[in-house]
């Protein structure tokens, strides 16, 4: 029997614990894996996330001038000189591009579950197919779904967003689960909120933000569910690619 832990921010994730035999799923819905899922799909040769736009660009500097592109915000504003992390406003610019991602959440949530067994990236984008890939690898491993949260803080997107991926996991397995506290809450919660997720991105803090900048139809696109059909990995390298 596996068992299903939800983890509410990234800070609470404690890589020492992962001990390479956990697998860990990372959301951020308003939006970096959205971010992933979408550029991905739309043709990034791949995604690397960085913990800050200092790292990025000392990444960029290693690479030829055409082959990347360097995304990011910090604290909900746009790094100076990068590209906003908006799905929509970057699927025609990223085909065979390597995306260098900065976010205040998402990329550091990333980083800091490295040392699991196997790292998925999901959002409402991928979330079905995504877990059918995590029921394939699955045996008596916990799987780890980490809400980054925002700064320490809950955000209602990412518990949401982890409610229905344990919605997709139990659906398509033929094995009993153990959840925890908190995925039984995240999975009541998605329940009692699922034809109402587009309702709820807007209302949440990050959603009033998106809203104020002019991005409601970012917030409808990162709203849909199980849009592609692609699961998304962390590679030895710290790339986040397309899983074949």
């Amino acid at each position: 029997m596996g068992k299903l832990h939800v983890i509410l921010n990234k800070e609470a994730l404690n890589k020492h614990k992962l001990n390479n035999q956990k697998i860990v799923v990372v959301f951020d819905i308003l939006m970096a894996t959205s971010v992933i899922t979408s550029v991905l799909k739309n043709g990034a040769k791949e995604v690397l996330p960085v913990l800050n736009g200092e790292e990025a660009l000392r990444e960029a500097e290693a690479r030829e001038i055409d082959s990347f592109l360097l995304v990011g915000e910090y604290q909900g504003l746009t790094i100076e000189g990068f590209l906003s992390p908006h799905p929509q406003e970057l699927k025609e610019a990223v085909k065979n591009k390597t995306v260098i991602l900065s976010t205040t959440n998402g990329t550091v949530a990333i980083r800091n579950a490295v040392e699991a067994k196997k790292v998925f990236v999901a959002s409402l984008l991928n979330a079905d197919y995504s877990a059918r890939k995590v029921l394939e690898e699955q045996s008596d491993e916990t799987v780890v779904l980490v809400c980054s949260g925002s700064s320490g803080a809950f955000n209602v997107e990412d518990f949401y967003g982890v409610g229905y991926y344990i919605d997709c996991l139990l659906s398509h397995s033929r094995n009993q689960w153990e959840l925890t506290d908190s995925a039984i809450a995240a999975h009541q919660f998605y329940i009692g909120a699922a034809e109402s997720g587009e309702e709820l991105l807007r209302k949440s803090r990050v959603g009033q933000m998106l809203l104020q900048n002019g991005l409601e139809d970012e917030i409808a696109f990162v709203a849909t569910k199980d849009k592609y059909n692609i699961s998304a990995i962390v590679n030895k390298d710290g790339m986040v690619i397309i899983e074949n």
